[in-house]
């Protein structure tokens, strides 16, 4: 894994680089030409994990200099895509994905894009024919932001390289600063929350011929990796567990290409327990003795504590565990500094716990971690999905199976009848009644802490909906469509951004072996009876995963993922911290909330009177990064 950088029109400085010395501490390179539209720069950072020599680093050349390449990311079938190329005869002198990658390039141009099979980010310049070509992974696994100004255009891996242009003003972006504080989601659009910072999307590249487009025009995006459709594949449940198996075990396999230490997150939920487990197979099967190393995240409070299931995998996997207990001072006192790397805020103490996983995997050696990221957005793992669900069952007059699966997640998620009419009834509307009752609950609940002048002219929107319309869906009516929202558009994109971050900052590549687009398209594709059945999520992995999990950890539904006591906390040894946050918050920010609302609504839930939710730290975290990266409103 490592950090990129591309430009051209703009003065080259090695702090650029430097910026990122995190994402690649074992090499540092650049090359600059000399353009028609002034110096093109390529920089790179290397964390090198393929191909340790020196031949491996870049910005690395092919095809006699005619292409340069600055990239980020592993393409795990390079093995295999070697083969083809020599046989087409291609030669290599390295044994590096980075040069399979650019051969690639050299012999299908970028139709080479469809036989990746990884997460990449990269910008290629072709000398000869004077072009630029930038693409990022279909599902945003890995980073690539741009910044455009009438003097040039840069991409970088992380948005701080272009706040270091002397160009560049950090203003506050009004839009994705107000789906950030009302729904806790970001990186569903172009747009980030620094004003003039936009990103490329999973599935889509850019080119650019120097010869005619200037920096004045649009930036030619394009999608090169379509929406995948939902629903269209039918099987029954044990051929589609079987095929589940069979795909995630291959993703396993090759996610585990390294030539550094690997190891794995560990949760105790179904899906790192799943890879965990996986990797253990996989291990077994080549017979040198090799074992996982398995990080966790542990606490003193029993309910987010989840110890319990990590032994039970621990134990069925043989691994070498290690662990970290996430001390509640850190929370606070490292939240700054998370807060540079994640380079724009984030939604919940949770990062600070997976935070604290990759620095204890640092300090066990490891260089590499599989996670189990990506599965809960394909596979309806998330309890709102439930209301989507039970809407469709009433549009299907099922009202049987309504009732039961009400039964059940009352019985096994605590959720009460009354909570669940009220949660299926939204889907259920039609677009312009959710649309008001969206505005009245924004503008009515929670001592309407989000109605300022500011703010006010995007009350309306409904983050999700954005996200949705972003892609091109209709309005969701099946688990199906959702699922397809949920990961080509609206949440996975921003899970990735926070792993990212945090697996960099201790210079650690991150992983995601639910995420070979194989298996996503062949899960997307499975109708909804593979995903919920009654008040049982994840149905079609549960199956896959039978003989392989711990039957306790196979059939556990409670989630938590890398929670923190955050209500515990808040509410004691943080209170006046939190509470000085949010005043820092609106100091800085004064226009921009309801400062009565916002109060009012903190107290109340500092004080017992109804649950902490993830608003508290969204304002908190606000001004922290406001004052990191001294944004503007």
């Amino acid at each position: 894994m490592c950090g990129i950088w591309f430009s051209f029109g703009f003065p080259w400085d090695a702090k650029f680089m430097d910026l990122v010395s995190h994402r690649g501490p074992d090499g540092r390179g650049w090359k600059v030409f000399e353009t028609i539209q002034g110096p093109l720069a390529l920089g790179h950072r290397r964390l090198s994990v393929i191909d340790l020599s020196d031949a491996a680093a870049q910005p690395m050349s092919y095809a006699d200099d005619r292409y340069w390449i600055t990239y980020n990311g592993e393409i795990y079938n390079y093995i295999d895509l070697r083969e083809e190329l020599a046989a087409a005869g291609f030669r290599f002198r390295t044994r590096s994905d980075t040069e399979v990658l650019l051969a690639a390039y050299a012999h299908w141009g970028e139709a080479a894009l469809d036989r990746l099979v990884g997460m990449f980010a990269f910008v290629l310049w072709d000398g000869v024919a004077e072009t630029v070509f930038a693409a990022r992974d279909r599902f945003a696994i890995k980073p690539l932001y741009f910044y455009v100004n009438p003097r040039g255009v840069a991409f970088a891996s992380e948005i701080k390289q272009l706040a270091a242009l002397p160009e560049f003003a950090a203003r506050l972006n009004l839009a994705r600063a107000y789906d950030f504080l009302s729904a806790g989601i970001m990186d569903h659009t172009t747009e980030t929350m620094f004003d003039g910072v936009r990103q490329l999307q999973g599935g889509e590249s850019v080119r650019l011929d120097l010869r005619g487009w200037r920096p004045t025009e649009t930036l030619p995006v394009r999608r090169w990796y379509g929406i995948i459709e939902p629903g269209t594949l039918e099987l029954c449940e044990r051929s589609s567990a079987r095929r589940f198996t069979e795909l995630l075990s291959q993703s396993v396999r090759m996610h585990l290409r390294s030539d550094v230490p690997v190891g794995s997150c560990l949760s105790g939920g179904l899906d790192s327990s799943s890879i965990v487990c996986l990797m253990a197979r996989e291990l077994d099967a080549l017979g040198d003795g090799a074992r996982v190393h398995s990080v966790s995240a542990c606490y003193d409070v029993k309910a987010v504590d989840e110890r319990y299931y990590m032994e039970m995998v621990v134990d069925r996997a043989s691994t070498t565990p290690h662990w970290c207990y996430p001390k509640v001072e850190d929370a606070y006192a490292l939240a700054e500094r998370i807060t540079w790397h994640q380079d724009e805020p984030y939604g919940s103490t949770s990062i600070f716990a997976q935070w604290c996983v990759f620095e204890e995997a640092r300090r066990a050696g490891l260089k590499v971690m599989l996670d189990g990221q990506g599965a809960d957005e394909q596979l309806a793992g998330y309890h709102g999905c439930f209301p989507y669900y039970f809407a469709n069952l009433v549009r299907q007059r099922r009202f049987a199976t309504l009732l039961r699966a009400m039964a059940e997640r009352n019985a096994w998620h605590g959720v009460s009848f009354w909570e669940q009419v009220q949660e299926y009834l939204m889907p259920l509307a039609p677009p312009w009644l959710a649309r008001w009752l969206r505005r009245q609950r924004q503008a009515l609940a929670r001592h309407n802490w989000l109605n300022s002048e500011a703010l006010h002219p995007h009350l309306i929107r409904s983050a999700f909906e954005t996200a949705r319309e972003r892609i091109e869906r209709p309005p969701i009516e099946t688990l199906g469509d959702l699922c397809v929202v949920l990961t080509q558009s609206s949440n996975l994109a921003m899970l990735l951004h926070w792993e990212d971050r945090n697996s960099m900052a201790h210079s650690i590549e991150a992983r995601v072996p639910f995420l070979d687009h194989r298996l996503v398209e062949f899960t997307l594709a499975l109708g909804d009876q593979h995903k919920i059945v009654g008040g049982d999520t994840k149905r079609v992995l549960r199956r896959a995963m039978s003989g392989i999990l711990p039957p306790r950890v196979r059939k556990r539904r409670d989630k938590l993922g890398f929670a923190t006591p955050e209500e515990v906390w808040f509410r004691g040894q943080l209170r006046e911290a939190v509470l000085g946050g949010v005043e820092d918050t609106l100091a800085r920010y004064p226009r921009l909330l309801n400062e009565h609302g916002v109060r009012a609504n903190v107290v109340e839930m500092l004080d017992g009177r109804r649950p902490v939710d993830f608003s508290i730290w969204r304002i908190v975290n606000l001004g922290i990064w406001g004052r990191q990266f001294a944004v503007s409103a």
